[in-house]
């Protein structure tokens, strides 16, 4: 099949995508009903509140979704790579994002038309079991989460973030630099902390020789000694 445009191959026959079980004529739909969005870094994907229009499937690029609360500050919830998919719940509930996503890097985005979606999903159940599985999936996550970013001290709070960063978005070449640039602020955000404190808890983990810090690029060292702080919490 020709697809119309390289970025809706990736979200249709990519390693990880959950759609690439589907039959040649469904995903041909989908190929006639989508449209791409192209973000650059440090730009909005979509902001709380405005009104959805599909799924969002990454094609490329790396997306953080986030939620502002007392005075503005972010917490993030969820970080998405490539193939990776936002917005599944929308298309059963809320017509409107509960969330902000920013762009981390130079990004592209599948829009799937979410009525054709949605009849796709109804002749297909076992398509309707993987999404019912990834929506479990990220409320079991969630869940997890809340316990941690409230029970964990920060030190415990960091080093479960700077895990997470490695097994979602994996390592550079040299297997020990995490593939992904965060600022201190967006570290302190996931991890639930004022920047200041992510700032100090790094720079405490760099002078243990448990990671190594270069500008924005974050190594890990001591993956036993991080998986240990994370597990004492």
């Amino acid at each position: 099949m020709q697809y119309n445009n390289p970025f809706i191959e990736l979200c249709l026959e990519g390693p990880s995508s959950i759609l690439r079980s589907l039959n040649q004529k469904d995903k041909e739909t989908l190929n006639q009903h989508h449209t791409i969005l192209n973000i650059k870094k440090g730009k909005q994907v979509f902001n709380e509140g405005e009104k959805t229009k599909g799924l969002l499937c990454l094609a490329s690029g790396k997306v953080k979704v986030y939620r502002e609360g007392v005075g503005g500050r972010e917490q993030i919830v969820k970080l998405v790579k490539p193939q990776g998919f936002i917005g599944y719940r929308t298309l059963f509930s809320e017509p409107h994002w509960l969330f902000s996503a920013t762009a981390l890097e130079d990004t592209s985005v599948c829009v799937l038309d979410k009525t054709t979606l949605i009849k796709i999903l109804k002749k297909n159940p076992d398509l309707t079991i993987k999404f019912m599985k990834l929506l479990t999936d990220e409320l079991v996550f969630a869940n997890q989460r809340i316990v941690s970013l409230t029970q964990k001290h920060i030190r415990g709070r960091l080093a479960e973030s700077l895990l997470m960063l490695r097994d979602t978005y994996g390592l550079e070449p040299d297997g020990r630099t995490i593939k992904v640039l965060l600022s201190r602020e967006d570290v302190a955000n996931l991890s639930n902390m004022t920047t200041s404190n992510a700032i100090r808890t790094l720079s405490n983990m760099a002078s243990e020789g448990i990671i190594e810090l270069r500008g924005r690029r974050i190594s890990i060292l001591n993956s036993s000694d991080l998986e240990h702080i994370s597990g004492l919490g």
